[in-house]
């Protein structure tokens, strides 16, 4: 019985790792195409728990997944033309410290649009309850973001990786001098890259309202763990990312069914461990603009 609830944690596990992952992928995406660190990330994704709470009145749950991180995705353009563009040269403090600024000015945005009290997000009643597997109990919503979390995982791969858009993405990270060269603007692609960190960010908003509690702080509570897990991936590796997600989640459910108190800690005792053996992450490659 032991192993079953073992078993469960890990699973749950998961879930928190793909939470972490919808955040951490634009983040990772955003750094290492913009050489910006943009601390106003989970800013967006609170934003996008907020506004689906005002989507879902109209196109229900299933309508907010899509529509929700479109609107997100249309800030991000603004976002990114007026305020991230004027710093991909500069020195990187420059851009931490204005997105920092910014991600305060959105929360207190937040607490003056929809008040400083949490809010309660529902999940589609069909979700609700939980399947059984043999010896096993699986939350059917929490399937559904493995689901979600996965199909998105996949989209973006391909994009990156089997789409024109993806291989100039790539070789801006690698070789942006040499992208200069044949003619090739990064901007466009900056833009892209930020509308669609910024749309997965908000997409976590969505899922993770009806199990979380949707409140301002949401964003900053949150991006302490993206950051750890794009330390622990490695700067401009996607697998990287993907599987540091994943673990840094697994790691913590099972530290939590020993020793609940020891969850938050683990994460950090993990990143620590990783950076003594391999300084740039698990997966993390030689990056030009930075070296």
């Amino acid at each position: 019985m032991e192993f079953v609830y073992l078993l469960e944690q890990a699973v749950n596990g998961l879930v928190l790792g793909g939470y972490y992952l919808l955040l951490a992928l634009g983040l990772s995406l955003i750094f290492s195409v913009g050489g910006v660190v943009n601390l106003a990330h989970g800013a967006f994704y609170a934003i996008g728990a907020y506004i689906s709470l005002e989507v879902m009145k109209y196109v229900g749950f299933g309508g907010s997944l899509i529509v929700t991180p479109l609107i997100v995705a249309m800030l991000g353009i603004l976002f990114e033309r007026f305020l991230l563009r004027r710093f991909y040269s500069a020195d990187p403090i420059l851009g931490l410290l204005v997105t920092f600024g910014i991600a305060m000015v959105m929360e207190q945005l937040i607490r003056i649009i929809w008040g400083a009290a949490p809010l309660a997000s529902t999940m589609p009643q069909i979700f609700k309850g939980s399947l059984i597997v043999g010896g096993f109990l699986f939350s059917k919503y929490r399937l559904l973001i493995l689901v979600v979390v996965a199909v998105v995982m996949v989209g973006i791969w391909l994009l990156l990786n089997k789409t024109p858009f993806g291989r100039v993405i790539r070789a801006g990270v690698q070789k942006p001098d040499m992208v200069a060269v044949l003619g090739i603007r990064l901007q466009p692609y900056m833009t892209a890259i930020v509308m669609l960190g910024v749309a997965t960010a908000a997409l976590g908003g969505v899922l993770f309202g009806p199990i979380a509690v949707v409140q301002p702080a949401m964003g900053t509570e949150i991006m302490t763990v993206a950051f750890v897990v794009v330390i622990i991936g490695g700067l401009g590796s996607f697998w990287g990312v993907v599987f540091a997600a994943l673990l840094v989640g697994v790691v913590r459910g099972i530290t939590i069914y020993f020793e609940s108190a020891a969850g938050e800690a683990s994460m950090y005792v993990l990143m620590f461990l990783v950076l003594m053996f391999r300084p740039r992450g698990l997966l993390g490659k030689r990056i030009e603009r930075f070296e």
